[in-house]
């Protein structure tokens, strides 16, 4: 029996381990542009596992797409694991830094005010300008950013993407079989 996939396109993250080497995020990176996908949003960092590395990339596509790619992620040497999640299924936050002109105190209290609605941090303070520090939701950021338009926005700086699967289940649940991992590195 045939799977049926759903073609609408939406927000998909791929969390993805992989040994902490040199050139792999460009290998991974690759993989997407040469299949002609933009990747919505990359980030790299550490994990509980020494010489592991974790992406998450967001791309916006429809279900085949993005399980073709995770199919094609696992087949690059130094992948672990794959495991897409999709809006439903994971906790999603990104940090936004954002500079905003406030040249006089009655200025500055209200960003600080709004900065606070939307429980961030003013990190730095001129004379000219504040700058306000937020995690949240991708479109608690955004809306942060459209109320501070206003003041006039001098700078803003986001990180991408960072997701995890809610509940029990982990990426540690999608590894490769420790043999099937081992024989790749041994053929080559």
């Amino acid at each position: 029996m045939r799977k049926q996939w759903d073609t609408e396109k939406k927000l998909y993250t791929l969390c993805v381990l992989t040994e902490d080497t040199p050139g792999i995020l460009s290998q991974v990176a690759r993989l997407f542009s040469r299949k002609g996908y933009n990747i919505e949003s990359i980030v790299t960092g550490s994990t509980d596992r020494p010489h592991t590395a974790r992406l998450s990339i967001n791309i916006i596509a429809d279900e085949l797409v993005v399980n073709q790619l995770a199919t094609q992620c696992r087949r690059i040497l130094g992948v672990q694991a794959v495991k897409v999640l999709n809006e439903e299924t994971c906790v999603r936050r990104e940090i936004a830094l954002i500079k905003v002109r406030a040249a006089d105190h009655g200025t500055r209290d209200e960003i600080i005010q709004l900065a606070n609605i939307f429980r961030g941090h003013i990190m730095d303070v001129d004379r000219e300008s504040l700058t306000v520090w937020v995690f949240g939701t991708q479109s608690k950021n955004a809306a942060l950013i459209q109320m501070l338009e206003d003041f006039g926005i001098l700078e803003i700086a986001t990180t991408g993407t960072i997701a995890i699967e809610r509940g029990r289940s982990t990426i540690y649940d999608e590894s490769k079989l420790k043999e099937e991992y081992e024989y790749g590195k041994n053929v080559l």
